[in-house]
């Protein structure tokens, strides 16, 4: 009985290795990423989780397509306390993009290189932001964005 107590409070310091995230931004501008991220070393993350691009960011003339697809990116952290701290990231996202007018398909999708910062509040709330630049092949037909532009990365989520 003693040692299952020790071995429940050795389990509950240790540090997350897992989260899962939602990036508010890219949702307000219409993609919505949930990404779920595992640590498998100190140094190193993973994480994969579905995309939606379900809707014209507001304010922007609407753009009739959408897009269903997966993310997938890898962190590295320079202070070896994955999923925490400073991080460089390489993400990269593969799209299926169809338009809601019309019978037109394209394979759409970007990559982005971010530095930045995840924080993780008493073990549980995930704060997570960076900045970097993307590679953006995204749309259909005459609609859609394409070129480079900076990346921003802003997600809220749990670890465990």
């Amino acid at each position: 009985m003693i040692l299952l107590a020790l071995l429940s409070l050795a389990s509950a310091a240790e540090s997350p290795h897992w989260t899962v995230q939602v990036e508010p931004l890219t949702t307000a501008l219409g993609y919505v990423h949930l990404q779920v991220e595992a640590a498998p070393s100190d140094s190193f993350s993973v994480y994969v989780g579905p995309h939606l691009r379900l809707f014209s960011a507001p304010g922007t003339e609407p753009e009739p397509y959408v897009g269903y697809g997966a993310e997938l990116g890898v962190r590295y952290y320079f202070q070896g306390r994955a999923p925490e701290g400073w991080w460089v990231l390489a993400r990269g996202v593969l799209a299926d993009v169809h338009a809601t007018d019309s019978d037109q398909r394209a394979v759409g999708g970007y990559g982005s290189t971010l530095g930045g910062y995840t924080g993780i509040v008493g073990q549980t709330v995930v704060l997570s932001g960076g900045a970097g630049v993307q590679r953006i092949q995204y749309g259909v037909g005459d609609y859609g964005v394409r070129g480079w532009f900076p990346a921003l990365h802003t997600a809220v989520g749990v670890a465990f």
